[in-house]
């Protein structure tokens, strides 16, 4: 008889709080590559739009890491989800290029208050199993994945882009109030009186000496280089499947909704997986899976039907949910000690591996093709995963 995993108060309201920040904001960020490409924008600019998000991201995460030693995390989180919500505003009052860039750095500097918030609050919880735990708080983007989508396009069929946004900014609102009234006791939990700049630097130095060990750098590389290939897939996937397969707006929605509610039952198995394995083990096997399944990708497009594609974006989500899992449940293992510290490093990684990935996909897309830069992605993965176990086993 198959049973739920385990799964703890505090990781249970920090997986729903993700669920309903990932619901808001994936109503419409399904479709923002399209909609982009609406409004004129290259390839490459789609790139760069994706950098402008995921760079601030990652470049702040270091300040909020600080922060959550003087304001309760929860706070900050709440205020990052607002940040969601402002931002989605903003997408209604555009009215030059200049201000809708400062619109995707308000929602980098917005995620990183709640992503990095969010992983303190997890790690310095004390967690039975932190790979099963963040295999919960992972996988609640992709039950949003589920039905935001579905939501999103009959806002914009009813509402046009206008009505999805303002449902995103009510409903972030919502989510901020929930996540300050559920997550600031555990949030308090992690105040620490008199601490200044001084102490938190000497804690990062001290996070980064574990960081560096041998047991544990070939396996941050393994992660970063599955987030690269992601931020490929984030930019251009849904523009792969418009203009290399043809498939109409309608045709990706139900594509997107057929594999998202398929993935619920299978993302629960992941999770037990993830609770009987080692990180170590869990970020190789997660990578190797991902990569393959990118190089299979590539080859095969001449031949891709629906069924196909669900087959093999499956396989790549399996493998980066198990693989972020296990990198986030070695953080959290190793740097138990310093859960602000490594709430933001590990916040680091992914929207700075997604920020990269987008980038260099946009270089690269228009000479190689989709069906090369997946191919090229996933051989990358492959050999810094094989470097990197030989230098373990050295």
């Amino acid at each position: 008889m198959f049973t739920l995993p385990k799964i703890e108060k505090i990781t249970r309201d920090t997986a729903i709080t993700h669920f309903l920040l990932m619901f808001g904001y994936k109503v419409f960020a399904f479709y923002f590559p399209l909609f982009l490409i609406i409004k004129g924008f290259s390839l490459p600019q789609v790139g760069y739009t994706y950098l402008l998000i995921y760079l601030p991201l990652a470049l702040s995460t270091y300040f909020v890491g600080l922060f959550n030693h003087r304001i309760n995390p929860a706070t900050l989180a709440a205020i990052g989800i607002s940040g969601y919500g402002i931002y989605a505003l903003g997408m209604i009052l555009i009215e030059n290029p200049s201000l809708f860039y400062f619109w995707q750095v308000l929602l980098g500097i917005s995620a990183a208050l709640f992503f990095v918030s969010a992983r303190s609050i997890l790690i310095g919880s004390h967690l039975e199993n932190p790979d099963r735990a963040f295999g919960w708080f992972y996988s609640a983007t992709y039950y949003a994945d589920a039905f935001a989508p579905v939501v999103g396009a009959i806002l914009i069929w009813k509402l046009s882009f206008s009505g999805v946004f303002i449902f995103s900014l009510v409903l972030q609102f919502f989510t901020a109030v929930f996540c300050y009234s559920q997550l600031k006791e555990k949030g308090g939990a992690l105040l620490e009186k008199g601490f200044n700049f001084r102490m938190y630097q000497e804690n990062y130095k001290r996070a980064f000496e574990i960081i560096k060990r041998k047991t544990v750098l070939p396996f941050i590389f393994v992660s970063f280089s599955i987030l690269l290939l992601a931020g490929l897939y984030r930019a251009f996937f849904v523009l792969f499947l418009k203009e290399e397969l043809f498939w109409s707006q309608n045709f990706i929605l139900i594509f997107t909704s057929v594999f998202s509610l398929l993935f619920l039952p299978l993302s629960l198995l992941v999770i037990k997986h993830l609770g009987k394995s080692r990180s170590e083990k869990n970020i190789f096997q997660g990578g190797i899976v991902n990569a393959l399944f990118s190089i299979v990708f590539g080859i095969t497009i001449p031949i891709l039907s629906f069924l196909s594609v669900l087959t093999v974006n499956m396989g790549r989500s399996i493998g980066s949910l198990i693989c972020n899992s296990g990198r986030s449940g070695l953080i959290s293992e190793k740097l138990k000690k310093y859960p602000e510290e490594a709430g933001a490093i590990d916040t680091i990684f992914s929207p700075l591996g997604g920020a990269l990935g987008s980038f260099i996909a946009g270089l690269v897309i228009g000479f190689l093709g989709y069906g090369n830069t997946f191919i090229f992605g996933g051989i990358f993965v492959i050999i810094v995963a094989c470097l990197s176990m030989i230098f373990v086993k050295k």
